[in-house]
């Protein structure tokens, strides 16, 4: 039967009366998802990878609640709010030290525009202003508005039809060093051979620093980091990390760059910042930047959002911060990887299976053969599992609430279903 839903609602990646199936969700508390027909899911997306507390978290709760009392919204230009003088000092903190401003902004998209307009009023502060394009990777994701558009993927079918519209960026070859292998020099060579041909042009190297994300889910190797900025030194042009979906401990460290013990000159945040409570992006620069910005015309950075530091949202991601904090998040996360990797690699004996890779709490396993979005998803839900697969991949970024029975239901629900759907 045909809904309101059904007949009105564009969901993401989907049209209006849409040929795959929604689920109507009640309530969601913890790890779980109640649908309308009294049925509960353990959520393995994290609802995109953001609730890293899980769902209705009395913390969380209690912080909109009190701010409620206070203001919801107060507009950012000219005034300022105590929850957002707390979230830019905790990010500040947090951060590697170079990184002390904070521009709030209200999606993950938006932050890389911020970083991408940052990068070029950068350039052009210093007499440079032909500087306007881009290094991004290939298999990269950056976003769905237009310039993070232009720096994804540019084969990459989610974006294609927009080509003509784009600005044209250079897209270096995609890192294929793993991080289990030895780091070999030859991975970067692609990056050094645009940075030597174009660096006249380019305002900075964007990318995703060791998980490559929406655009295939893939790990590399932290020499790919060093080597990228080792190479915008020596060609002087700005390097910006987008770790929207890596950031707050997502591979294990509390920011993916750790690992590779290297800074961005722009680093973008979202997604997990308000635990999947709100919807609030930070981009953070260094102060190199924010002056060489304010030192050129036309004295101040041009954007401005109008729910820019929402008070609501920077409550709740002050209190998601300090509740990651306190609990013991690191080795959560590294149960879980272990976990991942024992339950998930016998998936590899499937004929349809074409890999399986784990790095913190990040589970992949890629499948020759695009999923059937019809009925794969129906066979989760039917398992009591929330999975939600794309393109070849069927993937897992729990919560890190999760316990070890639970996240056994979704490694198994993930075998049951590539055994059924396994033709080879």
């Amino acid at each position: 039967m045909e809904t309101f839903d059904h007949r009105h609602i564009w969901h993401p990646y989907s049209r209006v009366a849409p040929s795959t199936p929604v689920f109507k969700v009640v309530r969601a508390e913890g790890v779980y998802l109640t649908l309308d027909d009294g049925s509960k899911l353990i959520d393995g997306m994290s609802s995109w990878w953001a609730a890293i507390h899980g769902y209705n978290h009395p913390r969380l709760n209690d912080a909109l609640n009190q701010q409620t009392q206070d203001m919801a919204h107060v507009m950012f230009g000219g005034l300022t709010h105590e929850p957002a003088i707390g979230l830019a000092e905790r990010l500040i903190r947090l951060t590697a030290e170079p990184l002390d401003t904070v521009f709030f902004s209200d999606s993950g998209s938006v932050a890389v525009e911020v970083a991408m307009k940052m990068a070029i009023q950068f350039q052009a502060a210093r007499g440079k202003p032909k500087q306007q394009r881009f290094i991004s990777l290939r298999r990269g994701y950056h976003g769905d508005t237009t310039g993070a558009m232009s720096i994804s993927d540019p084969e990459n079918g989610m974006h294609q039809l927009f080509a003509e519209t784009l600005t044209q960026q250079f897209y270096a070859d995609a890192p294929m060093c793993s991080p289990e292998q030895e780091w070999d020099d030859q991975d970067s060579a692609s990056l050094q051979r645009l940075l030597e041909q174009h660096h006249q042009e380019v305002a900075a190297v964007i990318l995703e620093p060791l998980v490559q994300g929406a655009g295939g889910m893939r790990f590399y190797h932290p020499g790919y980091l060093q080597a990228a900025r080792q190479l915008c030194d020596q060609y002087d042009v700005l390097l910006i990390f987008d770790e929207i979906a890596t950031g707050f401990g997502r591979t294990g460290s509390l920011f993916a760059y750790e690992q590779a013990e290297v800074v961005p000159d722009i680093l973008c945040l979202g997604k997990a910042l308000t635990g999947g409570y709100m919807t609030l992006a930070a981009t953070l620069a260094t102060r190199e930047v924010a002056e060489t910005i304010a030192a050129g015309e036309p004295g101040i950075f041009m954007h401005g959002p109008t729910f820019m530091a929402n008070p609501l949202a920077c409550s709740v991601a002050c209190a998601s911060i300090d509740l990651l904090l306190e609990t013991p998040w690191q080795e959560r996360v590294l149960s879980i990887e272990a976990q991942l990797r024992e339950e998930l690699l016998p998936c590899l004996q499937l004929g349809n299976v074409a890999d399986v890779r784990v790095k913190g709490a990040i589970g992949v396993v890629e499948l020759t053969q695009p999923v059937d979005m019809q009925a794969m998803p129906e066979a989760f839900v039917q398992r009591g599992v929330w999975i939600r697969p794309f393109n070849r991949l069927v993937y897992l970024m729990p919560p890190f609430i999760i316990e070890p029975e639970q996240l056994t239901q979704l490694t198994t629900a993930i075998k049951e279903t590539l055994t059924l759907f396994d033709h080879s």
